[in-house]
């Protein structure tokens, strides 16, 4: 937000997400004035409208020409980018991009149980914590050796090695600010979807020619493809049998998100990312993931609300990337140059070789 603007325009923390979103000068109109949050709710709903729509028109598009609906809808909100310069969606387009993500990654929790993970057996699960830490780990070391930042590197690291766009968006909301961040997230959610894509074409592929079973094909796809869409379609192209296995697994990499995004979290704050004395705290959007996955496994949710919660999850999901999309223009993506993608097809190789490797010599 350009500094010429910052005179007319407060600040009011929407403390539950963590947030700060801009509320302009102008209230809500009388009527409205004794509604709970009624000038956060009038300083946001543009913005969150337009984000709303162009989740719509990007569902509608993915439902219709099969494509990943991410990516119609980064593509989009990049397209309305001038929509975040100034005027009165500024504050509907932060509140997207930041609290509403964080309500779509918490209702995450309600796609996993503790019984699916146990189901898999001790290896496919140890396999799957390994590749997820060393992937992370790969991916900063990696980045600092590039010349790029150690946090892209865990962004990134984190976004391969557990569940594609979604991780990308939960890491990124606990990373220390910085002018690249909305940048660097983009640019991995439109990679990490492309390279997912991709996987999902040649992975298939590969496992039968090399004469891996149904079980191992299952381990291998849904332990290293990136997004839990282009894992069903991978795995349920070779059989039934490694379909369920694969999306199980994948589930478990989902599963992750807690403690990866916690660690990171504390990192962060323990080495003073959030400024000097700064303490872990456990965002409560994962506390609420966690719940989810706890009560789900216990069946207290019944199946149309577990429906519902996943529809309103993926719904909050394509919605805040459209924000984010609206808060990056294209020449700013174009100038970080090839080595972040090469960082990222450098992890995708690192966790496809590790499991592999499982696969074939442990499970």
């Amino acid at each position: 937000m350009n500094k010429a603007r910052l005179p007319e325009i407060g600040f009011e923390s929407y403390d539950s997400m963590e947030g700060l979103i801009a509320i302009g000068p102008g209230g809500p109109p009388r009527q409205f004035d004794s509604w709970p949050r009624a000038r956060l709710i009038h300083a946001v709903y543009p913005g969150l409208l337009v984000a709303g729509t162009i989740a719509l028109a990007s569902t509608w598009l993915a439902q219709h020409y099969t494509a990943p609906v991410m990516l119609f809808a980064l593509l989009f909100g990049m397209a309305f980018h001038f929509l975040h310069e100034e005027g009165r969606c500024v504050a509907g387009i932060e509140f997207t991009s930041r609290s509403v993500l964080r309500v779509g990654v918490g209702l995450l929790g309600v796609r996993i149980t503790l019984g699916q993970i146990a189901s898999l057996g001790a290896w496919p699960v140890a396999t799957v914590i390994v590749g997820v830490t060393t992937t992370i780990v790969f991916g900063f070391v990696l980045a600092r050796r590039l010349g790029l930042s150690p946090m892209f590197g865990v962004l990134s690291g984190g976004a391969v090695a557990i569940c594609g766009a979604s991780a990308a968006l939960a890491i990124a909301s606990v990373l220390p600010r910085s002018e690249t961040r909305e940048r660097d997230t983009i640019l991995t959610v439109v990679s990490v979807t492309a390279l997912s894509t991709l996987a999902m074409i040649l992975y298939p592929v590969f496992s039968t020619s090399i004469g891996l079973d149904h079980k191992q094909a299952g381990i291998f796809i849904g332990g290293t493809i990136h997004d839990v869409a282009q894992v069903v379609g991978a795995g349920y192209t070779i059989s039934n049998e490694t379909g369920d296995i694969a999306t199980y697994v994948k589930l478990l990499r989902v599963a992750m998100l807690l403690p990866a995004v916690f660690a990171i979290s504390f990192l962060i704050a323990r080495h003073g990312g959030h400024g000097a004395g700064a303490r872990a705290t456990l965002p409560l959007f994962l506390v609420g993931f966690a719940v989810l996955v706890v009560v789900n496994s216990f069946g207290l949710l019944p199946s149309f609300i577990i429906g519902m919660a996943n529809e309103a999850s993926r719904w909050c999901l394509v919605a805040a990337i459209a924000a984010l999309g609206m808060k990056t223009s294209f020449k700013a993506l174009f100038a970080v140059g090839w080595r972040p993608v090469a960082l990222m097809v450098a992890e995708t190789l690192w966790i496809a070789a590790l499991v592999l490797f499982a696969v074939k010599t442990i499970i």
